[in-house]
């Protein structure tokens, strides 16, 4: 039985908005800004630089973790603070996890999450039209400018998540389902996933 949803969705798709309608539909946790919160508290750092860690990396994590031996002496040894952060993140999560059914928005939790065979890991696309209009609606970005940013914000996330997890952001292995909320609308997304829920069960 799935439990846990891990929500993974393009900028401007609406994929938070699903996450959240999900979560109340079941009447369990969700986790979004929460994590944030969280992550503020037991890490010490502001919640404006956890914000920005989905920005563009430029090594691999992964090949860092392998090769420098940070875990023998020191949990966090000379890793930048964005790493430190990750790791903080990671067992976060897994908390989460261990405390019982939620749904959790990006930070990598299908990743972070994928050894437990109780997660349904989902990914929330939009037509570039939906999501420049939902854009110019919701985040108050001039419509001139929304394509470049959505495309600025889903370049920041794919790099972010290949930075790592040494996977592929987006790419539909990755996940249990796919969902368009152009086609669907955000309200029907949410309910065909409890649909897939409650089938499970």
């Amino acid at each position: 039985m799935k439990k846990i949803i891990t929500i993974s969705r393009e900028f401007g798709s609406g994929g938070r908005y699903v996450g959240r309608l999900l979560a109340e539909s079941l009447k369990i946790p969700f986790y979004d800004n929460e994590l944030i919160d969280m992550l503020s508290k037991k890490s010490n750092y502001s919640k404006d630089f956890i914000k920005k860690t989905e920005d563009v990396k430029t090594s691999s994590f992964l090949y860092n973790l392998s090769t420098e031996g940070i875990f023998m002496h020191n949990p966090y040894g000379a890793m930048a603070p964005n790493d430190k952060l990750f790791i903080i993140q990671n067992n976060l999560i897994k908390e989460l996890a261990e405390k019982g059914p939620c749904v959790i928005v990006g930070r990598c939790s299908n990743y972070i999450l994928r050894e437990r065979d109780d997660v349904l890991n989902v990914f929330i696309t939009c037509d570039m039209k939906h999501r420049i209009e939902r854009c110019v609606k919701h985040f108050g970005i001039a419509e001139k400018d929304a394509q470049r940013e959505l495309r600025k914000k889903d370049k920041a996330r794919a790099s972010n998540f290949n930075y790592y997890t040494g996977s592929e952001w987006g790419v539909v292995k990755n996940y249990d389902v796919a969902l368009n909320t152009g086609t669907f609308g955000v309200e029907k997304c949410a309910e065909i996933l409890k649909s897939l829920l409650d089938c499970d069960a």
